[in-house]
């Protein structure tokens, strides 16, 4: 009983000090005598006492800035060293009420409702939890560290995939620019000048820089994973396969580059993709995984490719993927690598003949009729290729229908050629009938 007189005593001494100061309008007497009433609360344990004073202190006619700001900041400091959860939760709610709407403390704010989000994640409720999160736009916080805001966002896409609300999640990662990885953080950071903001460094447990670049990525490939966007995932691999630490290791590469060469192979055939799979077999480290640059190898020759011969070398590998086996996108991911190997025949025979029998071409894919001409008609569809099937016939036309425009053009340009060709002809002959003149004359 005598231990309480004593908090109250010390308590009502300390308000009474603080008001003078307030009024005063002392700054460092303020934050002193505010500080010293929490820390009197803490020692004795009385955390509800410490949850009213923050309030009371907080509402105080005409209270300073500065006073609320080492209020809130010191108040951070018990939160990990309260006795259970409930404390814990109050005394951070507490604190998110005082700091609700001030500019000056939205950085703890943040920092607040990212340790309330923690809790109530390891509790389960992970909707709650990515609720929370969303309510704070950092991107507009001034004075945070770039690393603290990049890692704040990840976690708020993370949740957002965590509870698959796949486009809140796309439109939170688009606020961070991928460029912004790319940065060198070499440089000497600038002094601020008079008058700018200074930016806050960033707490400790923040990733560097390069991590956060690896776990936004990776947070990129599960996005991309829900919709098979398989060209998408494989550049997210091969951003991760960049980084200087990974590139350095074999034992953390090679997974990776197998991602890549797995997913090029998956991802429908475009410019992108081309570019990007003629890029990787120019790759050295491919080497070190042989079958591998064998199967890109395959994919960029002109050459049909037969579907059982591939399929009994790669199985196994292709098994061995991790992350592909287990649940829709090991089944979908080997629907589709066969999808993408007919598509690829399908080119080459387009390559090497204008005309050919359906019957021929499902030979050559090894395939019923009925699905070859299913598979031609949907890239057909898709304007992978130009292609006319005459169905009576059972011929196939790779030929482009040219207009009239087309044809006349042509016939000009041939006719141009032709002409060129005849006053070069009568140049040479012309040319030489002067040099035997000139003989004979002699």
């Amino acid at each position: 009983q005598g231990d309480s007189g004593n908090l109250e005593a010390s308590i009502d001494r300390l308000l009474n000090e603080e008001k003078q100061m307030r009024l005063a309008e002392n700054v460092a007497g303020t934050r002193k005598a505010a500080t010293e009433i929490l820390q009197l609360c803490f020692e004795a344990k009385d955390w509800k006492l410490l949850n009213e004073q923050i309030l009371n202190l907080s509402k105080k006619r005409g209270q300073l800035k500065q006073a609320v700001q080492s209020m809130v900041q010191q108040a951070m400091q018990y939160i990990d060293q309260t006795p259970d959860i409930e404390t814990r939760i109050e005394l951070i709610k507490t604190l998110n009420n005082v700091s609700a709407g001030k500019i000056y403390v939205e950085i703890e704010r943040a920092r607040l409702t990212r340790k309330l989000a923690k809790i109530k994640e390891d509790q389960g409720q992970i909707a709650e939890a990515a609720d929370l999160m969303q309510e704070v736009a950092v991107e507009t916080f001034g004075a945070m560290a770039k690393t603290e805001k990049i890692a704040f966002i990840l976690e708020q896409v993370r949740l957002c995939l965590d509870r698959q609300d796949y486009v809140r999640a796309q439109i939170l990662s688009r606020k961070i620019n991928p460029r912004v990885f790319d940065a060198d953080t070499k440089k000497d950071k600038k002094k601020p000048k008079e008058g700018e903001n200074i930016v806050e460094e960033a707490p400790a447990d923040i990733p560097t820089l390069l991590e956060l670049k690896r776990i936004y990525y990776e947070l990129m490939i599960r996005y991309y994973s829900h919709n098979n966007e398989y060209l998408e995932i494989c550049r997210s691999y091969k951003s991760i396969y960049d980084i200087p630490s990974v590139k350095e290791t074999p034992e953390q590469w090679i997974p990776i580059l197998r991602k890549i060469c797995w997913f090029l192979v998956l991802a429908p055939h475009d410019p992108m993709q081309s570019s990007l799979l003629n890029a990787t077999l120019e790759d050295k480290n491919l080497t070190e995984i042989p079958d591998f640059k064998m199967l890109l190898k395959q994919v960029v020759t002109m050459e049909v490719i037969q579907w059982t011969a591939l399929w009994n070398k790669y199985k196994g590998e292709f098994e061995n993927e991790k992350s592909m086996v287990g649940g829709s996108l090991g089944d979908k991911a080997g629907e589709d690598l066969k999808l993408r190997i007919i598509e690829h025949n399908i080119l080459v025979v387009s390559k090497y003949y204008s005309r050919i029998t359906l019957k021929r071409l499902a030979e050559l894919l090894c395939l019923s009729i009925e699905e070859a001409e299913k598979y031609l008609s949907e890239m057909v569809v898709s304007k992978a290729l130009i292609a006319k099937i005459d169905r009576p016939s059972g011929i196939v036309c790779f030929q482009i229908a040219k207009d009239s425009n087309e044809i006349l053009n042509s016939w000009a340009v041939n006719l141009e050629k032709l002409l060129d060709l005849v006053e070069k002809s009568c140049h040479q002959i012309h040319k030489e009938t002067m040099v035997h003149k000139a003989v004979l004359r002699s």
